[in-house]
């Protein structure tokens, strides 16, 4: 047989594929083949090792990470330019740590302005299944199952692409997992993967570069990363998968010169399994007693490994059979369908039709009572047809029908061979089957083929024969109101949230989740064993307003693996929205769990895209004004040769910050596709702006000197407003870069990110200035109205009352509109921006005119 087929022959009757032999046992174990008239090769299966290899490929051997334990310490970074990427394919092989069920991190990709830019998590679910969840932007996919946890190698690749947010994940050559939405582009949304990153294999970045938690990191082996900045075809992931690569697009390819190992990082050289036509599988060159490999589709001999007294039990029970069950089936059947001997059938082809003819007659021969006990030997053939039917794949297309008389028989088979009479026959042959709970495990594995049976109109499956099936079943309901564990769970709970937050409308922006009802909990008993069944929930909305500017967006989500050291954790996975109404959500699920919905709150859009399109025409034209009239002030301040003053020299240093920062931000769109470039631009605006307001800070006590007397000489003055005007804007934005470095930029513009208190660096410094420009500005009219007033007494002593009160209103009036922008009091109209798009307008066209 071939290698997959003799696997599946020793494994269905009782044994294993025999396992490379020892180094002392190679000579003898030849000479016993040579014996037997055995020549040539012999199909082996490889003892497990440290990275539990058990079929390699000649020819291609490759570095493997081995990530030994979860710890806070071991990483490897790789050393390769990353431009940025509107779509993306990532493949690898893994072979998974299967001692621990935490979330691990495959990979993460962090920039300086967004840290989980592009990372693949996952965990080992409690079905035994890896689940995989990509992150881009922030924005999760759900945790879906990609493969078991076997601790096998398995492959993998993810793709994602800026075009509707499209993502898929393969495994092992299928697709497991894709759809659209995620964090797909528009004006919420990155239009690209930000390029110049970090990637780090096996930790998440909660820094860029670093903070890793042993909690999230990879526990296992990993090998073969390859990335594009395209989204590889299923064609080619087959390639990537049968170890050819494609270098179109590739952007890193696996290399040990391409990374930078942590030091406790084991790296060792294996020979990789690469499926397909190409794939090899270890053999034993009987004569030369040497190891080598072979094509696995190629039919060579093999040999099935047995315990010695599983062996002999296996020989009795065949010895001493009657043979009447056997016999009996396959005469009604008019075929063999149950043979002779465990030891001499062949390997089965099973599909869901032959599974269901075998079963029926074998149920109807058990249920007649045509066998009254079963043998030993009737025992093991009904086991090792259970075997081979829990063993089968549900492909596409196949009736539901009879899927569900499959699981009626299957669970009546059962019951029958359970039965009391038959307790003496298990304990006979209980050197090669576990006793009874190898039937539960057999349940276990049909119950899974029986999934799809369940849909959003179909929430209840009952398959029962006599003690099989849900007996005594008990139903525990728990219900927590909305309190005290709601609040927690929304504060921290929701952070592990797996979930699409693409905004539902394309022009709303993600800000968080809430948990916004009760909780209620459903679990099911027979006989004190938790087990799962479909549940339909409603559950009602908490009354609540949502914030200003903001809005609700209902979204089902359960809460799973809740224990004290996981925290539980959110996910969507098998259950569906039934029905949604304003004050309330009904939901479908296909297992039992706790429950409750999660409410996203997301930003409502406060301007149309008109009203967005004006106010930069707006700023770009009243900003390229200014620029021209502050480039022609400065120029006659030179040509003209006005007399050097205090005034003047303040003036030039704040028509050059004004100038620079107007110049800065009529282009600074510009930047936003090339990050390292927007970076710099952010860094020079908020340079220059505080600089601009520093000056005008400058020109507030300029003014205060004049007005009130200051003991302190004209050389000292501009020692003081040189520190203030230029050394305070360098402090502010030094410091600001060396602590928020990685939080520094908006996601979306050039500019302070206003979702952090990175925007306080800006906004702090300019309210100050402004109250004390105020200040300045009250005194200095106050001033000036009193010096009018004793001017006009003086010259016009008889004029009239109306007159007076005329020379007063224009002597308030002019310091104010002559002073309020170059004390930069315009800006205070930035406080009235939220209120209307009136005042935006205003707030525009005040300050690009300053």
């Amino acid at each position: 047989l071939d290698w997959w087929q003799a696997d599946r022959y020793c494994e269905q009757h009782f044994a294993q594929l025999l396992f490379e032999p020892q180094h002392s046992e190679q000579g003898s174990f030849s000479k016993l083949l040579q014996s037997h008239h055995i020549r040539g090769s012999v199909w082996l299966k490889e003892r497990d090792s440290v990275l539990h290899k058990t079929k390699r490929r000649r020819g291609h051997t490759v570095p493997v990470l081995v990530f030994r334990d979860k710890t806070d310490t071991k990483y490897v970074k790789v050393l390769s330019d990353f431009p940025a990427l509107p779509a993306v394919t990532a493949c690898a092989h893994l072979q998974w740590d299967t001692r621990t069920q935490e979330i691990a991190t495959i990979f993460s990709y962090a920039v300086p302005a967004f840290i989980n830019e592009f990372q693949l998590r996952g965990f080992v679910d409690e079905e035994g299944f890896v689940r995989f969840a990509l992150i881009v932007h922030g924005h999760h996919s759900p945790y879906l199952p990609v493969f078991r946890a076997d601790g096998q190698w398995h492959h993998f690749c993810v793709t994602w692409q800026q075009e509707n947010g499209t993502w898929a994940i393969y495994a092992d050559g299928k697709r497991r997992a894709s759809a659209s939405g995620l964090c797909s582009a528009g004006p919420s949304a990155p239009q690209a993967i930000l390029g110049q990153g970090t990637f780090i294999i096996g930790q998440d970045q909660d820094s860029l570069g670093g903070t890793f938690r042993a909690k999230e990191s990879f526990s296992g082996n990993i090998t073969d990363l390859h990335i594009w900045q395209k989204v590889l075809s299923s064609k080619h992931i087959e390639k990537v998968r049968s170890c050819w690569v494609v270098e179109q697009d590739l952007i890193f390819g696996w290399s040990s010169n391409a990374l930078e190992v942590e030091s406790t990082v084991q790296a060792v050289a294996t020979q990789l399994l690469c499926p397909g036509p190409v794939e090899e599988c270890r053999v034993l060159e009987v004569g030369s007693s040497g190891f080598s490999y072979a094509s696995c589709l190629q039919t060579l001999p093999f040999i099935c490994h047995y315990s010695k007294d599983a062996y002999w039990q296996l020989k009795r029970a065949q010895l001493e059979s009657s043979h009447s069950l056997a016999s009996r089936m396959n005469s009604l059947a008019v075929r063999t369908v149950i043979p002779d001997s465990v030891f001499t059938s062949g390997v089965q082809d099973m599909n869901i039709s032959v599974a269901l003819d075998a079963l029926d007659i074998l149920a109807t021969v058990l249920r007649e009572g045509e066998v009254p006990m079963l043998e030993p030997s009737d025992l093991l053939t009904v086991l090792q047809l259970l075997k081979q039917v829990s063993d089968l794949e549900i492909q596409e297309g196949d009736e539901l029908e009879m899927l569900e008389q499959l699981g009626q028989y299957y669970m009546e088979v059962t019951e029958l061979i359970l039965e009391e009479q038959n307790s003496g026959t298990w304990s006979s042959i209980s050197q090669v089957i576990r006793g009874p709970m190898a039937v539960v495990e057999l349940c276990d594995r049909m119950v899974s083929l029986l999934v799809p049976l369940l849909t959003t109109e179909r929430t209840k499956i009952t398959i029962q024969h006599g003690n099989i099936g849900l007996h005594r079943v008990t139903v525990k309901n728990m219900w927590f109101g909305y309190g005290s564990l709601q609040r927690c769970l929304s504060s921290s709970g929701t952070s592990a949230v797996s979930q699409d937050t693409a905004a539902p409308h394309g022009g709303q922006k993600y800000l968080s989740t809430t948990v916004g009802t009760a909780v209620v909990s459903s679990t099911l008993l027979s006989d004190a064993q938790e087990i799962s069944t479909s549940v339909r929930y409603r559950l009602q909305h908490r009354a609540q307003v949502p914030p200003r500017g903001c809005n609700f967006h209902v979204f089902s989500l359960v809460l799973l693996h809740v224990s004290p050291d996981a925290g539980g954790m959110w996910s969507t996975a098998g259950c569906s929205v039934a029905k949604s109404l304003p004050d309330s959500t009904a939901c479908f699920c296909n297992h039992t769990t706790n429950f409750a919905i999660l409410l996203q709150v997301y930003e409502m859009e406060q301007r149309t895209t008109k009203e967005e399109f004006t106010l930069q025409t707006l700023t770009f034209i009243g900003c390229g004004v200014s620029f021209c009239a502050l480039i022609v002030t400065f120029i006659l301040f030179l040509v003209v040769r006005v007399p050097k003053s205090e005034r003047t020299t303040v003036h030039k240093n704040l028509i050059l910050a004004l100038a620079a920062g107007e110049a800065l931000l009529m282009f600074s769109e510009l930047a936003k596709a090339n990050q390292v470039l927007c970076f710099m631009v952010t860094a020079f605006l908020h340079l220059f702006f505080m600089a601009a307001f520093s000056w005008m800070l400058v020109e507030g006590l300029l003014l205060w000197s004049k007005v009130v007397a200051v003991n302190m000489s004209e050389g000292r003055r501009m020692k003081f407003y040189y520190v203030t005007g230029w050394g305070l804007p360098v402090l502010i934005v030094g410091v600001t870069l060396a602590t928020s470095f990685n939080k520094y930029v908006a996601a979306n513009h050039c500019w302070l990110n206003v979702q952090t208190n990175v925007i306080w660096a800006f906004v702090g410094p300019v309210l100050f200035i402004l109250a004390v420009n105020s200040f300045v500005l009250l005194r200095v009219v106050a001033v000036t109205v009193a010096s009018a007033r004793r001017r006009s007494k003086m010259l016009t002593p008889n004029s009239s009352l109306e007159n007076q009160m005329g020379t007063q209103i224009w002597a308030t009036a002019k310091p104010v509109l002559v002073l309020l922008p170059v004390l930069g009091l315009t800006w205070v109209c930035g406080l009235l921006v939220h209120l209307s798009i009136v005042w935006a307008y205003v707030f525009v066209v005040l300050n690009s005119l300053q």
